[in-house]
């Protein structure tokens, strides 16, 4: 099961209402189950966390688990962490990425913000997720 645009697009406006409220300018990218993008916004980022946002979103939704588990999971791999990061088009695994469930807790997609620090960046994309629920 996928998120549907509708869904993407809420969740979407609220994360952005949560990045315009803490005044950061960030890119915020919206993800299916499949790790493909559905929605995406830049709030006045830097280009370089256009990408940030994305790889967030898509290593979230594709392990099942929030960005910043798998850094941990990557950092205890010891030789074996740099194919891991560079595993399914590259992972980015600080915060900011989080999974989106369905009612019956099944993983529908994932949301990401990046242009904040970790912390802000990870209360942006919870937003989104909150207001699905």
């Amino acid at each position: 099961m996928n998120i549907t645009y509708s869904e993407a697009t809420k969740a979407l406006s609220a994360s952005i209402e949560k990045a315009k409220t803490l005044k950061i300018p960030v890119s915020i990218a919206l993800v299916d189950a499949g790790g493909h993008l559905v929605a995406f916004a830049r709030l006045d980022s830097v280009c370089g966390v256009i990408d940030f946002a994305v790889k967030k979103a898509r290593t979230a939704v594709m392990f099942g688990v929030e960005s910043e588990i798998m850094g941990a999971i990557v950092s205890g791999a010891e030789i074996h962490g740099y194919g891991m990061l560079n595993s399914n088009g590259g992972l980015l695994t600080i915060a900011g990425g989080v999974v989106i469930k369905n009612k019956d807790g099944n993983i529908i997609g994932a949301i990401a913000s990046s242009g904040g620090s970790p912390e802000q960046d990870k209360e942006i994309a919870s937003a989104g997720t909150v207001a699905l629920n």
